[in-house]
């Protein structure tokens, strides 16, 4: 019981205090710990046995769930737009041990859809900002996202060994070749030529357009591979460097040579600032200059812009809806709680909320994992630079700036530039006149290399 103040209006407003009773609630039964009540969902999951999961491989309980928190070790490539929602989502999914890479510094462009960002950020390198977030915000939950900074390409086999499954949210299909050969060129086989499970890493590859995106499981050697579906994607943005240094056709060559030449010669070891207007203007009267005097038109500064940018739109709600799909896998593949994704899941959200989901089936000509070696049928008239634009445009395998070797010595070599200069009188040569000259033998295996591939692609020349 307790009392308080009431008004008598027969006293003419003079206050009196009038005694009330009142039952209180009973007490609250004590919360759970946050711990527990954030990842009680996850629990649910990990712990109950599920008609969806395969019986002999899920065994729900506490080993598993302390499994995904404690032991599994998840590696987030991207700190961008499709990163920051991964991230937040394996922290949100139970996974405590998360490393994220990412080589880029972040801009005030950024702000509007990589949420983990925030203006005083704005110059810091993404990794490091949105692992510092995550272990903010997410410190109750023991979650510990340790940030590396710099190329995937810079770090060695051992660093990738380290973990149970990594999540790729790249913006580039370079980095994502490379990641996926990479793996497949980690996996040991034993004397009958059968991968060994242990050494087998899985990538998932989440991808986003505007309203497009797509999501995909890719086991090495038991899934088809990123370079299977590579003439699925569009043309390449990037130019064979033969094509843009002697014989350029278009606006966009000129560009690209202001770019990838010009600007190293006169700047050496100074990266282009896509955002200053000097830097733009600097490549777009080059390319200009470039464009006049092979008769090409249509360089604009607009173009310029379109061009060095590489410019791909993005929509949060669609990255939000990719990583979403991205964590559910991961969490199944490393708990078996679930049916995994066979194998790629399209979202298109130009019309309508619309997903469908296919099996991408493996490409027995691919250069990653359907042996490496490729025939190619090609006219003895064919001249050398265009058997480069060949393997640089062709969908199929889309390289950037081959070399060539074989039993008698380089064909071409594509950098550095010294030696490319001593082997580019070659490129006028046809593949005959090769022949001839004793630098190709007809039918012998090439070696070529790119830097789209951490492996050697070996290619046979058939001439006709």
């Amino acid at each position: 019981k307790f009392s308080v103040p009431t008004a008598s209006g027969t006293l003419g407003g003079v206050w009196q205090c009038m005694v009330i009773s009142c039952e209180l609630p009973a007490p609250k039964k004590p919360r759970a710990t946050p711990q527990v009540s954030m990842l009680h969902h996850v629990r649910r999951v990990l712990e109950r046995k599920s008609p969806y999961a395969d019986a002999d491989a899920f065994a729900p309980g506490a080993e598993t769930t302390e499994y995904v928190r404690d032991i599994a070790r998840v590696l987030v490539i991207g700190a961008g737009g499709l990163g920051c929602e991964i991230l937040k989502g394996l922290a949100y999914s139970g996974f405590r041990n998360i490393d994220v890479i990412d080589l880029d510094t972040i801009d005030v462009t950024n702000l509007n859809r990589q949420f983990l960002f925030r203006q005083t950020d704005v110059g810091k390198a993404k990794a490091t900002a949105a692992a510092a977030f995550i272990n903010e915000r997410c410190r109750h939950l023991g979650v510990r996202v340790t940030a590396h900074v710099g190329k995937i390409q810079e770090r060695d086999e051992a660093f990738y060994r380290q973990f149970n499954i990594i999540v790729a949210g790249l913006d580039n299909i370079p980095a994502r070749r490379w990641m996926n050969s990479t793996l497949y060129s980690m996996v040991q086989k034993d004397a009958d030529g059968n991968p060994d499970p242990s050494t087998i890493i899985p990538l998932l590859d989440g991808g986003t357009e505007g309203l497009k995106g797509q999501a995909r499981v890719i086991v090495p050697y038991l899934t088809s591979c990123f370079d299977c579906s590579l003439d699925s994607f569009p043309p390449q943005v990037n130019f064979p460097l033969c094509t843009i240094a002697e014989t350029p056709r278009l606006p966009e060559h000129c560009i690209e040579y202001a770019l990838v030449v010009l600007w190293e010669k006169s700047f050496p070891n100074k990266k282009v600032n896509n955002d200053s207007p000097e830097d733009m203007q600097w490549l777009f009267q080059q390319a200009k200059e470039r464009a006049d005097a092979f008769g090409i038109s249509g360089v604009t500064y607009q173009l310029t812009m379109g061009v060095v940018k590489r410019i791909i739109p993005a929509v949060a709600s669609t990255n939000a809806l990719i990583a979403a799909a991205l964590v559910q896998e991961c969490l199944k593949i490393q708990s078996y709680c679930g049916p995994v994704l066979s194998n790629y899941l399209m979202y298109m959200g130009q019309t309508g909320v619309y997903t469908y989901t296919f099996e991408y089936e493996k490409n027995p000509n691919c250069m990653v994992c359907g042996g490496q070696e490729l025939v190619m049928e090609v006219s003895s008239k064919l001249l050398l630079k265009e058997l480069l634009e060949k393997l640089g445009t062709d969908p199929r395998y889309q390289l950037t700036r081959p070399s060539v070797t074989g039993s008698k010595g380089v064909v071409f070599m594509g950098n550095p530039a010294v030696l490319r200069k001593a082997h580019e009188h070659k490129l006028e040569k046809s593949l005959g006149e090769l022949v001839e000259m004793e630098v190709l033998v007809p039918g012998e295996p090439l070696t070529v290399t790119d830097p789209t591939l951490p492996s050697k692609l070996q290619i046979i020349l058939k001439l006709t």
